[in-house]
């Protein structure tokens, strides 16, 4: 007899996909530390919303979206309230939407 045929079949998980996941939000936010000075303000806007788009990217995984085809600007923005971060803009929904398609 096969030693594959005496192992026990693992059960089958559940996919958080199918049911929702409640977010788990820090205790304490992290201490934040200046930026650099003498940089273009472009480079702050563009530094802020990358910030801005992982944490909301990071957000939506943690509720169980994985596809950034599921993960439609009404939808960003429902998780942007449920964190405490402002409403994003549509380049921001565009960016976590790219978080998510190129960290896979």
């Amino acid at each position: 007899m096969p030693a594959a045929a005496l192992k026990p079949k693992p059960l089958p998980t559940q996919s958080t996909a199918t049911r929702p996941v409640p977010l788990e939000l820090p205790c304490a936010p992290v201490e934040k530390s200046p930026l650099p000075a003498g940089r273009p303000r472009e480079w702050y806007v563009t530094h802020n919303r990358r910030l801005k788009a992982m944490r909301l990217a990071i957000a939506l995984l943690d509720s169980g979206v994985y596809q950034p085809g599921q993960a439609r600007n009404e939808r960003i923005r429902r998780t942007a309230a449920l964190i405490g971060v402002h409403p994003p803009s549509d380049t921001t929904c565009h960016m976590v939407r790219a978080f998510m398609r190129y960290n896979r």
